[in-house]
């Protein structure tokens, strides 16, 4: 084999190393993703620490498309506290106050009534049939802070589908073909 032959092997060596390289660039970027989520989780206490407002209903307190930093403490639940619950039969979050506490004194129970500040009526009909209160379970965090409008990308991602996968692949695209 001559100079050009060990050349072009010599080539073809060096660009699989560098896709090599691309390819566990990208998982440890992916990876890290991971890893900084589930640290927040073990942080805030909360099982989602960050979501983003979905409706109109928290308007003017929160708009559509703010991200919400939410924690999860064994303090009391208040009148008052914006909570990110969950119900059975919906598939989405729900972001809205505290408007009740009830408070069991035989077994130390706590269930909340909520209603979106942009609402007229309290979220009864939002829950699961037959329920009247949140329980602790149905609760995933309390909001302590947010980042207005930021979350708009994930609502137009998850809106149209296509952007998401324009998205995806041109982030891709870019660690697989940066030289460095």
């Amino acid at each position: 084999m001559g100079f050009f032959g060990e050349t072009i092997d010599s080539i073809k060596s060096i660009q699989i190393r560098q896709t090599l390289s691309q390819i566990i660039i990208l998982g440890l970027i992916v990876s890290s993703a991971l890893v900084i989520w589930k640290g927040l989780m073990c942080v805030t206490g909360s099982e989602s620490p960050v979501v983003v407002v979905l409706s109109e209903s928290m308007e003017p307190g929160f708009a559509r498309g703010d991200i919400l930093f939410l924690t999860m403490s064994e303090d009391p639940i208040r009148a008052g506290e914006i909570i990110v619950f969950n119900v059975e039969g919906h598939p989405i979050s729900i972001v809205h106050r505290v408007i009740k506490v009830h408070e069991r004194e035989d077994t130390g129970e706590v269930y909340v009534l909520t209603k979106g500040d942009n609402n007229e009526v309290d979220d009864r009909m939002l829950y699961a049939p037959g329920q009247k209160w949140l329980e602790r379970q149905h609760i995933m965090g309390r909001a302590v802070g947010f980042l207005p409008y930021v979350g708009w990308l994930t609502i137009i991602m998850t809106e149209k589908p296509i952007i998401k996968y324009i998205v995806i692949g041109a982030l891709g695209l870019l660690v697989i073909t940066s030289k460095d």
